[in-house]
């Protein structure tokens, strides 16, 4: 597992290696001068431009420039935004919450429907549930996460009333943002009114949460499913049967950890298909997040807020990936055997 693991560890700081060398040659490519693509400092005549020059190395080579780059990056001095001129770090801070806890809570709804769904769509195989299931997921997953979000606004939010139409809170609560996640920032105030501000950010926040999760949902269901089918075949499962076992405990004991196999190792695949839809679900719904943030940067053309949101948003999948690669390793021995060419 050690090995295993510091191969994963290795490639994963490659990658972000790579990803940094793309972020920095961004500056370059997009028009205008490097340094202030870089730093947000317009005019170029004035001391704090003269300043930026000495510290990002800007009067020697490239590689000097790089390593200029990187040492501002990890002192979390990422420049001004040039469209509001205010510090790209401080502002990332709440929007990464924001789309933290819509991504988290998108991917819990896909896991606790997904799986039982797919599960028991395994065990009435042919039957008409398993039919509507099937036919209900294949349906659900072809259409477009923004036309889908639109019709959901339109039912819900229009037609019933049951949701908001935008947004994260009613601005009447006046909840202080300090880690950008409502349901948390309204936990840790004092305000009298907390409970019903809690309420307000779930009526809030329910409905975009569906509509993020409704892709990697109808994946999952699909994938626990063959899984499951494929299970059901395997010899231990009939020898179990065989042997007097329960359903039930051949269900939970030996079926569905078996199954569980390729869901494990396709649940990072499923959550980077999820942070690029969340880029649309933000902008629909108006939920100040990294994804609304980054289209608002590319419309104004303001480099430094997009450098920024690739940044974090390539990091957070790129993490979240070794991390599942990591826990499928430790879970499922046999992977790393298999990786290793061992018996």
């Amino acid at each position: 597992m050690l090995r295993y693991s510091l191969r994963r560890l290795i490639l994963f700081i490659i990658t972000l290696w790579l990803l940094s060398l793309f972020v920095f040659a961004l500056n370059y490519w997009f028009p205008g001068d490097p340094l202030t693509n870089m730093t947000g400092i317009r005019d170029q005549n004035s001391y704090a431009y003269q300043q930026a020059v000495d510290a990002r190395g800007f009067d020697g080579g490239i590689l000097q420039q790089y390593m200029g780059f990187i040492d501002h990056l990890l002192a979390g001095q990422w420049g001004n935004s040039l469209a509001s001129q205010t510090d790209v770090f401080a502002q990332l801070q709440p929007l990464f919450g924001a789309t933290l806890e819509l991504g988290l809570l998108a991917m819990a709804l896909a896991l606790l429907l997904g799986l039982p769904l797919g599960i028991y769509a395994a065990l009435q195989q042919r039957g008409p549930l398993d039919r509507v299931i099937m036919g209900l997921s294949l349906s659900t997953y072809s259409i477009p996460v923004f036309w889908l979000a639109q019709l959901f606004i339109l039912l819900f939010a229009v037609k019933l009333g049951w949701s908001p139409i935008s947004g994260q809170i009613n601005p009447l609560y006046n909840i202080e943002l300090q880690s950008g996640s409502i349901l948390w920032d309204i936990w840790r105030s004092d305000m009298p009114y907390r409970p019903a501000a809690f309420i307000d950010a779930l009526a809030h926040l329910w409905l975009p949460v569906l509509v993020l999760s409704l892709m990697p949902m109808t994946m999952l269901i699909r994938i626990m499913r063959n899984a499951m089918l494929d299970v059901l075949q395997q010899n231990y499962i009939k020898a179990a049967r065989a042997r007097g076992l329960a359903d039930s405990r051949i269900l939970f004991r030996h079926i569905i950890p078996n199954a569980l196999q390729p869901v494990v190792r396709q649940l990072g695949l499923q959550f980077s298909v999820l942070m690029t839809n969340i880029i649309i679900t933000e902008v629909i719904f108006n939920w100040p997040g990294l994804g609304s943030w980054l289209v608002k940067s590319i419309y104004e053309r303001d480099y430094p807020v997009m450098q920024a949101g690739i940044l974090v948003l390539a990091s957070l999948i790129l993490l979240v990936n070794v991390l599942v690669e990591l826990l499928h390793a430790w879970r499922y021995p046999q992977v790393r055997k298999e990786q290793h060419a061992e018996h």
